[in-house]
């Protein structure tokens, strides 16, 4: 048994999520915890709401509500949408806590007396509208590269360069959209990430092959790019307090408390659980045996594999705790809307709340992972979701598993038959279990969610097969023992799919096994013999076939959820 921490990348507070975010961090986050667990492995997965920062300020002044009220109504309405999900978090915290407060503080301090911040005056543009600084991303103007009108202050999406705001041509507020702005000098503290850079790079090499290639090749290009000094206070009211003179008003930003609060979120859950934290997370006190799992989308990997770390690695230089750096980084590209990204501020694309309320979570989870934006960007469409839940989910299982049951209620009185010897059938499908489940295994602890999902089909589809050959309908006629282990065979079936179904699909999956009688402690991942798989149910044991499992999706949903939301055919 391992012990395994997983953190999926924080869900920022300005709204609901929306599919694509929860398809690049905190779903797969949950399939892989949920897996590990079946697994036998000790495992913790924490997440929070990232509460600080300009966008959270500006959202609840659009509301009409202070900052920390409309925070507190934003986290409780995440938090219902992640259970709605049923993502298994094993704590949901809060950046905005006491604890990340006084710890996102005290590495502060230490990361000052090790000599990796420094106090800088920089320039920063001033909306005389909006009476605030503006963050980077909050100026728009002119891309003095290549010309494009639309350019953000800090990268333009057009040629793509980094940029600075007091570069851009003609710039204006993204708040207020008023050219009334000036440049203005304001004191900031800088994390010298410039300096570790040597050591950064060893760092992220030392992961090629255990990471995949999207995050550690982003990662050495800011590197190649050479690394830049970021500094991690902000000219706002709402956020943690820097603790230093001449700094009243400041706060840290957003991007260097909120990595930290994956540790305070952890000293939360322990504070409310009675756990260990620190076992978890510092190795002079036992976390070297942890394994650490981070999710994310390819947009925090930066943050996630240079400035996090810096923080931790200067922290640990400096003596006394210990904390853990992440061991292994799941980075996910983007899952796109019709020829666009998924986007919170356009309100582009289906959020969680609204997915919930058209079709069960299960349907979701099941076409997110199984089209995971892994190798490249996922393309979302109304007709490719549809096509997955009506063949995977409906025909190849929700179809193999009724059609088992009902057969088993109308000529084995609802019981698993107890005669009947297996034979070439019943060797076939042995042999295809036996070499696709150590695969889904496999898939699963190397976090490859579109091979996992794959697999589970094939063994899905194997065991339609079984029952294509060994027809028990047809045997019953003329050889009732024949038919038996074919039903004794297919309802062992339905169970063991009802097991690998768990991570990806847990509603359905609970329906199956409760229907076939199979109790909590025996659904673990302990597959042993497969042999044994195949007769495992008591014999005589009675099942129900399972409320109808997937309603398919007809046209006429698609068309009317085409018109709702936007795409292709809108």
């Amino acid at each position: 048994m391992s012990r395994i921490l997983i953190t999926s990348a924080l869900p920022y507070i300005n709204g609901v999520k929306h599919l694509g975010n929860l398809a690049g961090s905190m779903l797969p986050a949950d399939v892989y915890a949920r897996a590990m667990r079946l697994l036998g492995h000790d495992v913790l997965y924490i997440c929070a709401t990232d509460e600080h920062g300009t966008p959270a300020e500006l959202a609840a002044q659009g509301a009409g509500v202070e900052v920390a009220d409309y925070c507190d109504q934003m986290h409780e309405a995440q938090k219902s949408a992640g259970e709605d999900f049923g993502l298994s978090y094993d704590y949901f915290g809060r950046s905005s806590a006491p604890s990340n407060h006084a710890l996102t503080q005290d590495f502060a301090a230490k990361l000052e007396a090790a000599g990796l911040i420094e106090e800088r005056v920089s320039q920063q543009i001033y909306s005389n509208a909006d009476q605030r600084y503006l963050p980077d991303r909050y100026v728009e103007g002119t891309c003095p590269n290549c010309d494009f009108e639309g350019a953000r202050g800090d990268q333009c999406d057009s040629c793509g360069k980094l940029l600075d705001p007091i570069d851009l041509i003609d710039p204006y507020s993204a708040v207020s959209g008023s050219k009334d702005v000036e440049v203005r000098e304001t004191r900031h503290l800088y994390l010298r990430q410039s300096v570790m850079a040597d050591d950064l790079r060893k760092w992220v090499e030392g992961h090629k092959s255990d990471w995949p290639p999207l995050a550690t090749s982003i990662a050495l290009k800011w590197l190649d790019e050479g690394l830049r000094d970021r500094a991690i206070t902000r000219d706002l009211k709402w956020g943690i307090p820097v603790l230093r003179d001449g700094f009243e008003g400041k706060v840290f930003y957003v991007w260097f408390d909120a990595p930290i609060a994956y540790i305070a979120a952890t000293q939360d859950w322990a504070t409310e659980t009675g756990g260990d934290w620190a076992s978890w997370w510092r190795t002079d006190a036992g976390a070297d045996d942890v394994q650490y799992v981070q999710f994310m989308g390819k947009d925090n990997v930066a943050f996630h594999t240079l400035s996090f770390p810096t923080t931790i690695i200067g922290t640990n230089n400096q003596g006394g705790d210990q904390y853990k750096l992440v061991d292994n980084l799941k980075a996910f590209n983007w899952v796109t809307w019709y020829g666009g990204k998924f986007s919170t501020s356009q309100n582009r694309g289906v959020f969680m709340d609204q997915a919930i309320s058209i079709a069960p979570s299960d349907y979701w989870r099941w076409h997110l992972m199984a089209n995971a934006p892994e190798g490249s960007d996922a393309a979302f469409t109304w007709e490719e979701f549809q096509s997955s839940v009506n063949s995977d989910l409906a025909n190849v299982l929700g179809n193999f598993v009724n059609r088992i049951t009902k057969y088993t209620v109308g000529k084995f009185d609802g019981v698993v038959p107890s005669t009947g010897e297996a034979g070439e059938h019943e060797a076939w499908i042995t042999q295809e279990l036996a070499e696709r489940l150590p695969a889904l295994i496999g898939h699963y602890e190397a976090r490859e969610f579109r091979k996992a999902a794959e697999q589970t089909r094939a063994i899905w589809a194997a065991g339609n097969e079984y029952l294509t050959r060994s027809a028990p309908w047809t045997h019953y006629k003329t050889d009732v023992d024949q038919a038996a282990i074919g039903v004794r065979t297919g309802l062992n079936l339905v169970a063991l799919f009802g097991i690998i179904a768990q991570p990806l699909i847990p509603d359905a999956a609970a329906k199956i096994l409760d229907a076939i009688g199979v109790p909590e402690e025996n659904r673990s991942w302990d597959f042993g013999d497969v042999a044994d798989l195949l007769d495992a149910l008591p014999h005589g044991l009675a099942v129900t076939p399972p409320e109808l499992l997937f309603t398919k999706i007809e046209d006429e949903q698609v068309a009317q959820w085409t018109e709702q939301f936007g795409g292709e055919t809108a």
